[in-house]
């Protein structure tokens, strides 16, 4: 708990928040650093490096367990967007649209990756299920979370959003980076590993750089004046709301596939978790320059804060019962 609370990357991502808010001009679309260019061919950098470090041989491990994927899948891009519409639909008047197109944007984002897996393990679970699923979930979203997102905008009234460029956007922005780094990962493994430290930096370095961005552009439109700042709080309480919900339904599929205590970890925590490395890549090509934009990213940035803290003490919970196996009940 401790270490997700004083993390430099969660830390930094809301440093980011208040410098937009302080220093807006120059990280704004046109502004003097064009920090728009970093948002724009950051991105290709961020998901090469995830297919740099992603190792085939890790995911090849969790392959064949199809029930474990299915339960991960049918919760990350079904079970999400269905318990999102339907809260949107009975406590309409709780968000703006712009609020409520963020909640269905965190509804229709893949899993986490490393954090999933890290959270795995540390509670014992099926740690090669994990990284397949997110992976998999990772892989998956490239399609579907641009898909889901243009017919959740058409059903509500917003402007259409032009899948068939968005698409392309992504498949030369997220998925040939991926593809060329998964080609190069055999030979650049070991270059890899030695810079993991730098690898790592270079990646939230880009997406800081977009949160800024992002942030700097709704601060200049003046979208926050419009809004109490004690909605920030409502969006937290309802983030946790959504975690908890979403936890507790995926335990009864784990429960009637008689999934063992190793699998049913694997499961509720890829299938609860959403990706902040890919969500907020990602909202800048399906969004564009939407001056809401900084307003749409902020429930998945709570959304990322608030899981990390919840399913750490979960995962320590089941460490230590796994630990020490006299203390289950």
């Amino acid at each position: 708990m401790k270490k997700v609370l004083t993390d430099p990357f969660l830390l930094s991502l809301f440093g980011m928040v208040v410098l937009a808010v302080l220093l807006p001009e120059p990280g704004r679309t046109g502004g003097f650093l064009h920090m728009e260019w970093v948002s724009s061919y950051g991105i290709a950098v961020v998901f090469f490096l995830y297919g740099l470090t992603l190792a085939p041989e890790k995911m090849r491990a969790g392959l064949m367990q199809w029930r474990l994927h299915l339960v991960v899948v049918v919760g990350t891009f079904v079970l999400f967007p269905l318990i999102t519409l339907g809260a949107e639909k009975a406590v309409t008047p709780l968000f703006p649209p712009e609020i409520w197109a963020g909640f269905f944007y965190v509804a229709a984002l893949p899993s986490t990756v490393s954090s999933s897996v890290a959270m795995t393990s540390m509670a014992k679970g099926n740690v090669p299920g994990a990284l397949f699923n997110a992976s998999l979930s990772s892989l998956i979203g490239v399609f579907a979370t641009p898909a889901l997102m243009a017919w959740y905008l058409s059903q509500s009234g917003a402007p259409a959003l032009p899948l068939g460029t968005v698409i392309l956007k992504i498949v030369l922005l997220v998925l040939l980076p991926t593809v060329i780094g998964q080609i190069l990962h055999r030979p650049l493994v070991g270059w890899a590993t030695r810079h993991a430290g730098l690898i790592k930096l270079m990646d939230r370095t880009v997406i800081l750089a977009i949160v800024y961005n992002s942030f700097c552009d709704s601060v200049e439109s003046g979208l926050w004046q419009q809004h109490d700042p004690a909605m920030l709080v409502e969006i937290a309480v309802a983030s946790v709301v959504l975690f908890f919900v979403v936890y507790g339904l995926l335990t009864i599929p784990c429960k009637l596939m008689h999934f063992n205590r190793e699998d049913r970890i694997a499961a509720l925590f890829c299938g609860s978790k959403k990706s902040l490395a890919t969500g907020v890549p990602l909202a800048g090509i399906i969004f564009g320059a939407n001056p809401a934009l900084g307003l749409i990213i902020v429930p998945i940035m709570i959304y990322h804060f608030l899981q990390l803290v919840i399913v750490s003490v979960i995962a320590n919970h089941h460490g230590t019962e796994a630990a020490n196996p006299t203390t289950q009940a």
